[in-house]
C-alpha cells in the first residue's frame, strides 16, 4: 500500500507539472481547475516542486541513511554484549532523530521555506536532537 501511495504522489506531481502554463497550459483536470489555476501559482510557487522536495526528504529520513539504517544496526546488535554508547547513539540518531528532523523539515518545505531556511532549520534541529539523545544516553533525562 505504501509503495502505491508513493507512486500516486509522484503521478500527481507529474500531472500538476504537465498542466502548467509553460507545459500544456491546461485549465481543467478531471473537470476541476488545475492546481496552477486553483492555487495562483504566480504568487505561491510551483506546488509540484514542493512534492518532489517532500518525496526526497521522506526518502532521506526513512531510507538507509535514516530510519532503516538505524533499524538494521539495532536488530544486528541485539543480544550482543559489546554494544557501546557510540552504537546506541548511532541507532537513536538514525532512527528517532531522522524522523524528528524530517518532520520539522517537511513542515518547513510545505510552509514555503527556501533551501537556505531549510538548511538552517536542519542545523538547529540536529543540535537540539543531539542534546536530547546525549542526555538520555548519559542518564540525565
Amino acid at each position: 500500500m505504501t509503495a502505491a501511495c508513493v507512486i500516486e504522489i509522484i503521478h500527481t506531481m507529474t500531472l500538476m507539472h504537465d498542466d502548467l502554463p509553460c507545459m500544456d497550459n491546461d485549465d481543467l483536470r478531471r473537470g476541476k481547475p488545475t492546481s496552477h489555476k486553483h492555487m495562483a501559482i504566480a504568487t505561491k510557487g510551483v506546488p509540484s516542486e514542493k512534492i518532489v522536495r517532500v518525496i526526497g526528504e521522506l526518502a532521506m529520513c526513512v531510507g538507509a541513511e535514516g530510519l532503516i539504517g538505524g533499524q538494521v544496526v539495532d536488530i544486528c546488535s541485539q543480544g550482543k554484549s559489546d554494544t557501546g554508547l557510540d552504537l546506541l547513539e548511532f541507532i537513536h540518531i538514525h532512527k528517532t532523530a531522522a524522523l524528528l528532523e524530517g518532520s520539522a523539515v517537511l513542515g518547513a518545505i510545505l510552509g514555503g521555506a527556501n533551501d537556505q531556511q531549510v538548511a538552517k532549520l536542519r542545523k538547529i534541529r540536529k543540535i537540539k536532537i543531539f542534546k536530547c539523545i546525549g542526555a538520555v544516553i548519559s542518564g540525565g533525562g
